[in-house]
């Protein structure tokens, strides 16, 4: 039997086995380690390979360094991702809950939120946003200053982690905290500041329902990740903060342009009024120009509440609506104490003044909703309104004047130039030579030239002659003129206003004895005791006769006995004899009848008869009077 040759070793393989102390099957094993780790495998792949335990312990350090870097790399891109989700953001709410969100997706917990420092002095934090929450007592936990695990994070500005708060020691346990934690069901809790600089805006955390120890690791991601987020929301902040000031100085810009415009409307019709009232023309014309710039009826009216002139509907075609006279007072008032136009009811009152002094009222109705720039626009017109009324107000003062000055020539000297005086009533629209009632008017506390100005409107000719205020109207029945000057004026001005009246007389001469005649009448109200009357002569009875300076005998006795008169002349009765013995007999019954030779009962009777002609008030002693001097003149005349 040949024996077997011995195995060929090569040379330089033994001496290097020989000098690493590796036998062939190791470095077999390390090769397939080195392919595994190569390939991504993970540690139970790598626990099957056959090789010596600091082989193997080699190749689960490398897998775990490997691990580590692979699930750092993770973390690092998903908080870049993060990053560059939140600096796409601008709505602060949407930073914030983005935030949580993203935090509680980073470190995998059951639940994540942030608190936010509030702005007050006493430096506590509250919860602002949560992700994962289900407890409303932990959505709304307020913390104070170092009070529980975030209170000491925003305190002291370093995170702070705990596998298990409610036994944790180190934190400043309180009620409200613990309860908000406990019904929230949190146990392992960690928390890192917001910060921007050396200032903690607040805290971000991650907490989990179970115990959990948050590595190093994880506390650092969380606090790389709160300072992206704190930059987040301090943008977040600014593109609020320039928005709203943005949109600020874009309301100012629109309030400033809208002001610019209004007032350029203002001065606009400004303009155009004030050529209206300097072109001539008259408060109706001012009037409707308003009422169409305005949309709405306009009123003008004097200091005496007397309209001036009235246009426009408005919109509600409410043109007609009239402010009652003692809202229009207290408005008007409102107005002059504030300077501008005031609301009443469902219209607007401007007063018109001239400095201190009140010209009259401006009135827009169909208005009820009148914007700012519109009020101005009829404060405008207000004071266009007030040089209206200043130059009605001057002419008719010059021409007053004028009127005054005929007036006063007029009566005081009436022959000396007859065809003069008519000549100037001629160029002022009067025609002397036409029949005229002639007016003396008397009003005690008023003045003569606000009198003037009130009778001028009812009058054609009108002036102050001898302290009195005169004027000459063109009607045939002086009395019932006067009697409603009288009534008119006295309403007007608030005091009794007296008038005189004479005529109608015709031509200078003529007119200066009516005025006279005027004059005694006046007079005789005055004595009479009736203030705020009008008469002329044959009101006054045989006071007229007396102070007239043409007497009508027959009139008088008409105008007193007529009714009597007529009777007898029906009837063929002695009405007029027994009135006449019934005064002789000084009212006595016995000895008129005797005068009369008839029984007792027929006086009585006769006299009723003549109480149902003349009226019951015959026997009152100024008409007694009156008609004891009609049967004198009647006996006389027959």
């Amino acid at each position: 039997m040949v024996p077997r040759s011995p195995t060929r070793i090569d040379p330089l393989r033994w001496q290097h086995d020989r000098v690493t102390g590796t036998r062939p099957e190791d470095g077999a094993a390390a090769r397939r380690l080195l392919e595994l780790l190569s390939a991504g495998a993970s540690s139970d792949e790598l626990a099957r390979v056959p090789a010596d335990s600091a082989t193997m312990q080699l190749a689960m350090h490398i897998r775990r360094t490997l691990d580590a870097h692979s699930r750092r790399e993770t973390e690092l891109t998903a908080l870049f991702a993060t990053a560059s989700d939140l600096a796409r953001l601008r709505d602060l709410d949407a930073v914030l809950r983005s935030i949580v969100r993203r935090a509680r997706m980073l470190l995998r917990a059951d639940v994540s939120y942030l608190t936010l420092n509030d702005h007050s002095d006493d430096g506590s934090t509250y919860m602002r946003v949560t992700d994962g929450s289900a407890s409303a007592v932990f959505q709304q936990v307020r913390l104070g200053v170092g009070e529980g695990l975030g209170g000491l994070v925003a305190q002291t500005s370093r995170p702070y982690a705990t596998r298990d708060y409610p036994n944790d020691e180190r934190f400043e346990h309180t009620g409200s905290i613990d309860n908000a934690v406990n019904d929230e069901g949190l146990i392992a809790i960690l928390g890192v500041p917001l910060s921007l600089g050396d200032q903690v805006i607040g805290v971000l955390f991650a907490a989990e329902r179970r115990p959990r120890s948050f590595s190093p690791d994880e506390v650092a991601l969380l606090s790389s990740f709160a300072d992206h987020a704190a930059i987040a929301i301090d943008n977040a902040r600014l593109i609020e903060e320039s928005a709203a000031a943005l949109a600020e100085l874009g309301a100012a810009n629109e309030t400033i342009k809208a002001h610019h415009e209004s007032l350029a409307r203002a001065q606009d019709a400004h303009d155009r009024l004030t050529e209206l009232v300097l072109g001539g023309a008259d408060v109706s014309e001012v009037a409707a120009a308003v009422a169409s710039m305005l949309d709405g009826g306009i009123v003008v009216c004097d200091a005496d509440g007397t309209e001036l002139g009235r246009a426009g509907a408005g919109r509600t075609r409410t043109a007609r609506v009239r402010v009652p006279a003692r809202a229009l007072s207290r408005a008007l008032a409102a107005s002059r104490s504030a300077g501008k136009a005031v609301a009443e009811g469902d219209a607007w009152v401007c007063a018109v003044m001239a400095g201190p002094q009140l010209l009259g009222s401006i009135v827009l109705t169909g208005r009820s909703d009148l914007v700012d720039a519109d009020r101005r626009l009829f404060e405008r017109a207000g004071v266009v309104t007030a040089l209206l009324l200043l130059l009605r107000r001057s002419a008719a003062e010059a021409e007053d004047r004028v009127r005054g000055e005929l007036v006063a020539d007029l009566l005081t000297a009436p022959e000396r130039d007859p065809a003069a005086l008519l000549d100037r009533g001629r160029r002022l629209g009067v025609d002397l030579d036409a029949p005229h009632a002639v007016l003396t008017l008397h009003a005690e506390g008023v003045s003569r030239g606000r009198l003037t100005s009130l009778a001028a409107r009812r009058a054609v000719l009108a002036g102050v002659f001898a302290e009195r205020v005169v004027m000459l109207a063109e009607t045939d029945r002086p009395s019932a003129l006067a009697r409603r000057t009288a009534t008119e004026l006295s309403e007007a001005l608030g005091c009794p206003v007296t008038v005189g009246a004479a005529g109608p007389a015709s031509g200078p001469a003529a007119l200066a004895r009516a005025h006279a005649e005027s004059v005694r009448c006046l007079r005789a109200l005055l004595a009479l005791g009736r203030r705020g009357h009008g008469a002329d002569p044959t009101d006054l009875g045989f006071v007229g006769l007396v102070l007239g300076d043409r007497t009508d005998v027959e009139a008088f006795v008409r105008s007193t006995l007529g009714p009597v008169l007529d009777y007898d002349a029906a009837r063929g009765t002695e009405l007029l004899r027994t009135l006449r013995a019934y005064f002789a007999a000084g009212g006595n019954l016995t000895r008129a009848k005797d005068e009369l030779h008839v029984h007792v009962n027929t006086v009585a009777q006769r006299l009723e008869r003549i109480a149902s002609l003349l009226g019951a008030d015959w026997q009152q002693p100024d008409r007694s009077l009156e008609l004891q001097l009609a049967l004198r003149l009647h006996t006389l005349s027959t």
